[in-house]
């Protein structure tokens, strides 16, 4: 029997079945969809409070490192109060497709629950910018997807990851399989994430919510994505990660209130991973 392994395995090297996967080149945006993407940030549409965090979480370079343009199939993750969406509603609305993959309306945890009815009534509330954004959900039911396989170009989720490792190592595992379900041959997944030092243990993770790249890694490549580039777009070197109440001590959330607040407003929002993977040809 292992002879005969031993013959499969050196026909199939020696015929190309098994090879090493290429390098994907990371992708690129031309000049009228980077204006696209410049004129979504700059949309009328957005809230203020909005706007006034891009300093931090740069949306434009982050897209454009991602790769979207406005004719794509894009689903946003577990999209929050709808910061991102504010900006991707407008930007494929006309020739392309957002799904809004939300927290689930029937879960236990009433936050996820309240979260999900006030993203639906922005959506609501302003129907020539959400009337085409099609919402779906994200949760820990393997037989649910968060839209039909191999449908999107991209699926984007921004600072996510430490919630799944909270629930469990499988939960996360699952949320990432479903990502590569969700995405066509080719298409990417874009992963901005809370950065912790490298090793940093996963109860450390847990607890300060922020994540090792090598973490993220391990879950995306174990889900069959390959990783294409790691950018610096929303890298601070003035968090040094170490705080009382783990990235929840910075801004937006200052968990701490008015102690040492000049402090932390002045380190700004967590130092961020940016990273691009693909689902292979």
């Amino acid at each position: 029997m292992m002879k005969r392994l031993l013959l499969v395995a050196g026909a199939a090297l020696m015929s190309g079945l098994v090879i090493a996967q290429e390098p994907v080149a990371p992708p690129q945006v031309d000049l009228e969809q980077q204006q696209a993407l410049r004129d979504a940030v700059s949309g009328t549409s957005r809230g203020i409070t909005n706007v006034m965090r891009d300093a931090y979480r740069n949306p434009e370079r982050t897209l454009a490192f991602f790769g979207v343009t406005p004719q794509q199939t894009v689903i946003e993750i577990w999209p929050g109060g709808g910061w991102y969406t504010e900006i991707l509603a407008p930007l494929l609305r006309e020739d392309g497709k957002l799904i809004a993959a939300h927290f689930d309306p029937e879960s236990e945890v009433a936050f996820f629950r309240r979260s999900r009815t006030e993203f639906e009534e922005k959506m609501a509330g302003a129907p020539d910018v959400y009337d085409k954004v099609e919402l779906t959900t994200l949760n820990y039911d393997p037989q649910l997807p968060i839209a039909e396989p191999g449908s999107a170009d991209r699926v984007l989720t921004f600072r996510n990851v430490h919630n799944w490792l909270s629930a469990g190592e499988d939960k996360a595992a699952l949320v990432f399989e479903k990502f590569y379900a969700a995405l066509k041959p080719g298409g990417m997944l874009g992963v901005v994430e809370h950065q912790a030092r490298a090793g940093t243990s996963l109860e450390q993770m847990i607890d300060s919510g922020y994540v090792t790249q090598t973490k993220v890694r391990e879950l995306a490549e174990a889900a069959g994505f390959q990783l294409v580039s790691v950018s610096p777009v929303n890298q601070n070197v003035q968090d040094s990660t170490d705080h009382p109440e783990g990235v929840w001590t910075l801004p937006p959330t200052l968990r701490l209130g008015d102690k040492d607040r000049a402090r932390y407003l002045a380190i700004g929002e967590s130092d961020r991973m940016t990273l691009l993977f693909v689902k292979p040809e």
